[in-house]
């Protein structure tokens, strides 16, 4: 008897598949550096310093010679430092500097490795979850990844909601500028709320979050930053109190809900006359195809081990997925009585879509 003939091996296909392979391996273990430089001061040490020596590095932080010539080594590999051969000296450019060592800055991205962090403490009790079909609440999850989600979110808020974002949407600045009523409805540790707060004092914001933990964060910075206009409450997105808001937000949350059919509903009873609901979503196209590049492969990732078990745990359990795209969120709004939906600004990590009945 003939057996089926195995077919040729593309060696360039299989080059190419074991090149991007090592790459995320080599991506994978350097995530924990990163974190462990945040950790011991390194960043901030390189950072408007020019270039420095591991000598010289290890007098300002007191870091062991040794460990440090790795720790340099593995981050100029990843393009995450400059070495020059010649001086023997490692240096941290200024462009580097605002994503490793300057938390104000506007692309600062290294505190999202504690959310990458938190997937892999919880992969195991993820996966068994996976296995028999059931989901994995948002509270369940290592507290990292709630440390990890505001310093993620956080630069892309305030370099965006108040200048950029807030304004494209039709007349909501006035309205707070005279004095409204906000809800941020999923507002984790309150960062977007307490931006909008500080931006329209005359308006008060409430944040509602079904995680005590969270909301419990949430008055704590409020309170560090001096925000007195701020109200958080532990509340889910379909029974939270108040009527007559001016805005009602969704940040990076919708498609975490299991119902957001129901969470948009109870926003829609809760507007104000002329009230507006604005979602910020992960930026994504309305296929696949189009959805196949770094940002959507991030969010796809994070999707299967964060936001889609977040919708299944829950008893109407949606799944909508954090790469749902504009036309399904349109669908969404849709059934939930919003049928004046526009996108009204983007950046490569968000949508940010405007919702009126």
């Amino acid at each position: 008897m003939s057996t089926p003939e195995t077919p040729a091996l593309d060696t360039t296909e299989l080059e190419r598949v074991l090149g991007q392979l090592v790459t995320d391996m080599g991506a994978a273990v350097n995530g924990a550096l990163v974190l462990t430089g945040m950790d011991l001061g390194l960043w901030r040490a390189l950072d408007g310093a020019g270039p420095l020596t591991v000598h010289a590095l290890a007098d300002r932080t007191g870091i062991r010679e040794r460990y440090l010539r790795e720790w340099c080594s593995a981050q100029a590999a990843s393009g995450y430092l400059r070495y020059d051969a010649d001086t023997d000296t490692f240096t941290l450019s200024p462009e580097q500097a605002m994503a490793f060592a300057r938390a104000d800055s506007p692309v600062y991205l290294a505190g999202g490795y504690h959310l990458i962090s938190s997937v892999f403490k919880d992969r195991e009790r993820v996966t068994e979850r996976i296995r028999a079909g059931e989901g994995f609440g948002w509270h369940e999850h290592d507290p990292e990844l709630f440390t990890g989600t505001e310093q993620f979110f956080r630069p892309g808020y305030r370099a965006n909601l108040v200048d950029a974002w807030l304004p494209t949407l039709d007349g909501v600045v006035d309205r707070l500028t005279r004095g409204g009523q906000v809800a941020d409805v999923g507002c984790g540790h309150g960062v977007s709320s307490t931006l909008i707060a500080q931006a329209f004092p005359h308006s008060t914001v409430h944040g509602f979050d079904y995680h005590d933990a969270s909301i419990a964060r949430a008055r704590e910075l409020a309170a560090e930053q001096h925000v007195g206009n701020t109200e958080f409450t532990v509340a889910s997105a379909t029974d939270y109190p108040g009527h007559g808001y001016d805005l009602i937000c969704f940040f990076d949350a919708l498609h975490d809900m299991g119902d957001p059919v129901g969470a948009l509903r109870h926003a829609r009873a809760a507007l104000s006359d002329g009230g507006t609901v604005m979602l910020v979503e992960p930026n994504a196209h309305d296929t696949l195809t189009d959805n196949l590049n770094p940002v959507s492969r991030m969010y796809y990732a994070a999707s299967t081990m964060l936001c889609t078990p977040s919708s299944l745990s829950q008893p109407v359990a949606l799944g909508l997925g954090a790469q749902a795209g504009e036309h399904r969120l349109a669908q969404v709004a849709a059934e939930a009585g919003l049928g004046t939906f526009r996108r009204a600004a983007e950046t490569p990590f968000n949508l940010v879509l405007e919702a009126r009945p």
